[in-house]
């Protein structure tokens, strides 16, 4: 099923049969992959006194209690809230049911060698996404009234399905300077296969997550964050059939009040017809 849909820039034919999932699921057989040390996401049958919750032990029906991290246990959504003091629902910010998006692949770099900074000192292990290397990737695509990026790392092997990050930099993060550049093309959405956009450890700063959001250095404050309904997707996974290109993302999410949730990124190829 294909539909055309009229944007500012133009009309955008999409292949609505087709849809590309970049989530990768909460397994809670202990699969999946896991950030920070948190435990595996879990599920339990729901007891009460006459009823067992698993219909394997002779109840009526299956009924589970689930606990998981949302933060750290297979792809998820979040917002400013994740950095403030007051709570910022989610689901209450996700209000399109299409967002005009690109997908591009990089190699991240070196931190050492990368001219480019951080909040914190570079460790010897850190590989980071710079601002040159964003700005080489979108360079074919115009990002002109793109509302989200996913960024694809290199390698992208099958083991970010399951991997378990941990240790002081078990994967690449944004530097400060390529952060500020995806405000500066407003993008609203960033969807990364990463556990964070910032280092695991980086003494509580979060400085990527702050610049995205509009906040100042270590601010906790809503009230100054200027981009307070942007939103940042992790642990998403973009199989290597999946071209860099334009697409119509569906970003969805279920209606927690909280400052993050487990997600499905669903992807459509599109084409661009630009208004003259």
């Amino acid at each position: 099923m294909k539909a055309v849909i009229q944007l500012h820039r133009g009309e955008v034919m999409v292949d609505l049969s087709r849809p590309i999932s970049l989530s990768l699921p909460v397994d809670f057989s202990g699969g999946g992959p896991r950030h920070f040390g948190a435990p595996a996401a879990a599920s339990q049958p729901f007891v009460a006194p006459g009823f067992s919750g698993a219909v394997t032990a002779g109840a009526s029906c299956n009924c589970a209690t689930i606990t998981l991290t949302p933060h750290c246990n297979g792809t998820h959504t979040e917002c400013v809230g994740h950095v403030t003091d007051e709570t910022v629902p989610l689901g209450a910010l996700l209000r399109a049911p299409l967002y005009l998006a690109a997908l591009v692949t990089l190699a991240p770099e070196r931190a050492m060698t990368s001219g480019e900074g951080a909040a914190h000192a570079f460790l010897a292990d850190d590989r980071v996404i710079t601002r040159r290397t964003l700005a080489r990737a979108l360079r074919p695509l115009s990002t002109a009234g793109h509302q989200a990026l996913i960024v694809r790392t290199l390698p992208n092997g099958e083991d970010k399905r399951t991997r378990r990050y941990e240790g002081a930099s078990p994967a690449p993060f944004f530097t400060l300077e390529s952060a500020r550049y995806l405000v500066e093309l407003g993008i609203e959405h960033l969807l990364v296969d990463l556990p964070s956009i910032d280092r695991a450890h980086d003494e509580g700063l979060l400085a990527a997550h702050r610049l995205f959001w509009g906040l100042p250095e270590r601010s906790r404050s809503l009230a100054l964050a200027t981009r307070p309904t942007a939103t940042i997707t992790e642990l998403a996974y973009v199989p290597d059939t999946v071209a860099d290109g334009l697409y119509l993302l569906s970003l969805q999410v279920p209606a927690f009040v909280s400052d993050a949730a487990p997600s499905r990124p669903i992807l459509f190829a599109a084409t661009l017809e630009e208004s003259a």
